[in-house]
C-alpha cells in the first residue's frame, strides 16, 4: 500500500534523525494520510480516497466535485 495522497500527490520525504551527539541517520517523513469516503451528489455515489489531512480541509472548503475537477485539470489540487 503506497503512502501517497490520491488528490494532492503528497508522499514521503527523506531526512535525518539527529542525535544529541549530532550523529545523523536516515529517516522518512510520512504524510498524514487517512482513508475517507466522500459522497458525490451529481452521480449519487460514494468514493473512497486516501487523502492527507490538509487535503480534507481543502475539500471541506471547496467541495469534493471542485477538488476532483482541479485534479483532473492540472494533476493536483
Amino acid at each position: 500500500m503506497s503512502r501517497v495522497c490520491d488528490l494532492s500527490g503528497k508522499k514521503a520525504l527523506a531526512g535525518n534523525n539527529v542525535s544529541h551527539s549530532n550523529r545523523k541517520t536516515k529517516r522518512r517523513f510520512y504524510p498524514n494520510l487517512h482513508e475517507k469516503r466522500f459522497f458525490i451528489p451529481e452521480t449519487a455515489e460514494w468514493i473512497t480516497l486516501k487523502v492527507s489531512a490538509s487535503t480534507i480541509r481543502t475539500i471541506n472548503k471547496i467541495g469534493i466535485t471542485e477538488a476532483l475537477n482541479r485534479v483532473f485539470k492540472k494533476g493536483t489540487i
